[in-house]
């Protein structure tokens, strides 16, 4: 046979589409032909499999050696495609049998030596091995996260023999089973820490409830930092397809998963992050934090010393729930559904309006700082929540507040309601918001005049609509009343104050 046809898989962001690697050998001076788009390190795979295979004892073609990787249009990065030419050379050279490769995948990076290295991203792999129902050859250090893509036949080897001795029928690989089914973690801080803070609270029961997005505001050292940290511990658990879509993210930023398996992400980013960093990008697109905070929380601490444009790049992933990174020669396509949650001062110097310290800053200091968040970029916060500073008998009683566990309940029964509707409300709009709302023509005319006179934008009138649609949820109530009107719309004070 002269001919062999190997089926592995690239991999673009989340997707690991598949490769046919076609290997033909003919007759003419020695060398091979590397064709179908590869980058520099797939070129280079012709040393590392001709040594590889020497040295484990093959014999390589010394013939003229055609090595193509379909589709041709698919940019091919990394390592991973070095097992599946080693094989398909040795298919194409009859030293594996015609049927040895039928209904396997195999993915991995060789040693000169023959050993198999570890490749990134291979949950997506091993997920969309799963979909095509065949069986998956991978490095053994991949094993375990191979496996977790759930029925899949994963046969983990360490070196070419140990495949091709499998493939051959002579010493099979047992296929790789979890050590033990992965378990969520479950030590996350409890809401009881936090003493006072009770409209604080509130906003983030409300923000956990309906998916909100929330900025709190206030001198330094409320517990704004503390808050945040909260509020995943009060998010119901992610459901299995979340937990492979979040470990699917971690994959290909090379983040390991055991640790995090099954956990909201909580990401924290430096206020000096670049646009790259926090939304992904780069000569190769990688993920960004937003996306590592998919499912879970964004948590930007400082919120105005972030640079403005790195601000404004979050506003279209706030919206869509994912992120289109576009170069010239390939695009990659990120999820991003988080729940951003940020703190801020309400001036240079923090203490405007704090009764502890007074404040030094101008008037001028002031709007400079503030006017560092744009309008648009604040009318997609629900939740703008201020944090005052604590009177010292708050601060010193003994008396705790309602545990994580009390109020993850209320928001998972709230959560309950929304789903029977078809989404959770932070992702309501249009013709499902007002018929889910469904206000009385009274509340309409004079949620009307309120939003006239506080000179709310449309955005902001939705978003006032969904959190109060979260707020009769938690009370049990089938839609919004004057109350919870009231309420949603005292959480947009701070945005009023903060666009003067």
């Amino acid at each position: 046979m002269t001919l062999a046809i190997v089926h592995t898989r690239a991999g673009l962001g989340l997707e690991a589409p598949e490769v046919q690697v076609e290997v033909h050998l003919a007759n003419g001076l020695p060398g091979m032909t590397l064709v179908g788009l590869p980058e520099a390190a797939v070129k280079e795979s012709r040393e590392r499999v001709r040594s590889a295979l020497v040295n484990a004892g093959f014999d390589y073609p010394l013939r003229r050696i055609t090595l193509n990787l379909a589709p041709a249009d698919l940019p091919k990065e990394g390592g991973r495609f070095d097992l599946p030419i080693a094989l398909g050379l040795l298919l194409a050279s009859g030293q594996l049998p015609p049927e040895a490769l039928a209904d396997i995948e195999s993915v991995g990076e060789l040693a000169l030596d023959g050993g198999l290295r570890p490749i990134t991203g291979m949950l997506p792999l091993a997920l969309a091995t799963r979909r095509a129902r065949r069986r998956l050859i991978v490095p053994r250090a991949n094993a375990e996260e191979a496996a977790l893509a759930g029925d899949l036949e994963v046969l983990p080897a360490d070196h070419l023999l140990d495949v091709v001795a499998h493939l051959l029928g002579q010493v099979p690989i047992a296929p790789h089973r979890l050590a033990s089914p992965p378990e969520a973690a479950t030590s996350l801080p409890d809401l009881a820490e936090v003493r006072g803070q009770y409209q604080a609270r509130r906003a983030l029961e409300v923000a956990a409830a309906g998916s909100h997005n929330l900025l709190f505001a206030g001198p330094p050292g409320t517990g704004k930092t503390m808050l945040a940290s909260r509020l995943p511990g009060i998010l119901p658990p992610l459901t299995e397809e979340e937990a492979l879509e979040v470990a699917a993210v971690r994959s290909v930023s090379g983040l390991p998963l055991a640790a995090e398996w099954g956990r909201r992400p909580f990401r924290a980013p430096h206020h000096t992050a670049s646009a790259v960093a926090l939304v992904g990008g780069g000569s190769k697109p990688r993920p960004g934090e937003i996306s590592l905070a998919h499912h879970g929380v964004l948590f930007l601490d400082e919120l105005p010393e972030f640079s403005r444009h790195v601000l404004e790049v979050m506003r279209e992933p706030m919206e869509s729930g994912q992120i289109h990174i576009a170069r010239a020669s390939h695009q990659r396509r990120f999820p991003a559904r988080f729940q951003l949650v940020a703190a801020m001062n309400p001036c240079p110097c923090g203490h405007l309006g704090d009764p502890r310290q007074a404040c030094h800053c101008t008037a001028a200091q002031i709007q400079r700082y503030q006017a560092r968040l744009s309008g648009p970029l604040l009318d997609r916060i629900d939740l703008q929540v201020e944090v005052p500073a604590l009177p010292p008998e708050q601060l010193t009683a003994a008396t705790t507040g309602e545990s994580s566990a009390i109020v993850r309940r209320r928001g998972m029964a709230a959560r309950e309601r929304q789903l029977a509707r078809g989404a959770l409300n932070a992702h309501l709009a249009g013709r499902a918001l007002e018929a889910a709302c469904d206000l009385a023509s009274a509340d309409r005319a004079w949620l009307a005049q309120v939003l006239e006179r506080l000179r709310l934008s449309a955005r902001a009138y939705h978003r006032v609509l969904r959190v109060a649609l979260t707020l009769a949820d938690l009370a049990g109530e089938p839609k919004p009343a004057r109350e919870q009107l009231i309420e949603a719309i005292g959480y947009r004070q701070l945005d009023r104050l903060l666009k003067g």
